[in-house]
């Protein structure tokens, strides 16, 4: 038996396990507690432990069980979940990709809105070439953790003349990217909004994605002249990243709701 929390942040949701966990399971556990249909369902886990420091530390495993660096929305849930039990306004969460800073803005249990440093991203201009021949030309954005961010003009998203989520699973496990990659679909509908679709790494099509917010902005700016503080539009809602300049932080805001907990049977 295995105790969680669930929580979402526009809509990509997550499963919280703070409980000791035997080295080597953590990959299977969310894959059964993930699964949509006979799991409890969700994105992925986030594994949460107490350093020796009193810092908090988080793993993230994706819903088909491989180990991901960091999730935006994932540590924002973790932030909300702190929250619940402490008063502070401020969390420091240790990832894969770094320590993240959490900033409490509101709190109205269960939801919360939070701010996240999110560190400084990096990008360079990459064209990939599908099976068929389309060159998809766009730019890879590290956030932390790998993405590829294509940009579109239809309002379907469609790329390569082709769904965006076929064009996202291929691109996701392209040879380009031996360690696979997120992969964005962005409009840029102003200079102050733009609107994506993500392919994720070991998810596939989810309803938002922190890093993906933080890759899409990122791009915009440096490449489509949008400006640095901007509103990030994905089908769970909506998100605010601010980049004051290319050399510091990215700031990302969004909210994260506590949905339920309770206890899953492992077999």
């Amino acid at each position: 038996m295995i105790r969680f929390v669930k929580a979402h942040a526009c809509g990509n949701d997550f499963l919280i396990v703070d409980e000791p966990i035997e080295e080597g399971r953590c990959a299977e556990i969310a894959r059964i507690l993930c699964a949509r249909n006979v799991g409890v369902g969700a994105d992925g886990v986030e594994f949460l432990t107490l350093g020796d420091n009193g810092g908090y530390s988080i793993r993230l495993f994706n819903a088909d069980g491989s180990e991901g660096e960091i999730s935006g929305n994932g540590t924002r849930c973790v932030a909300a979940y702190l929250a619940q039990e402490d008063e502070a306004t401020e969390f420091s969460i240790r990832t894969h990709a770094g320590l993240r800073h959490c900033r409490i803005l509101e709190r109205s249990s269960p939801r919360y809105l939070i701010s996240t440093e999110m560190g400084i991203p990096t990008l360079k201009a990459h064209t990939v070439t599908l099976r068929d021949g389309s060159a998809v030309v766009g730019a890879d954005v590290s956030i932390g953790n790998p993405h590829f961010v294509a940009f579109v003009d239809a309002p379907d998203f469609s790329c390569a003349g082709r769904p965006w989520q076929q064009v996202g699973s291929e691109i996701c496990v392209h040879p380009d990217f031996p360690k696979g990659t997120n992969v964005e679909f962005v409009r840029v509908t102003d200079t102050n909004r733009i609107e994506f679709r993500i392919f994720e790494r070991g998810v596939g099509p989810t309803l938002s994605s922190g890093t993906g917010s933080s890759a899409s902005a990122a791009a915009s700016i440096e490449l489509r002249g949008a400006v640095r503080k901007l509103t990030v539009a994905a089908e769970g809602g909506e998100q605010r990243v601010e980049w004051e300049k290319k050399d510091s932080s990215l700031l990302l805001t969004g909210p994260a709701e506590i949905i339920a907990q309770g206890e899953c049977l492992l077999v």
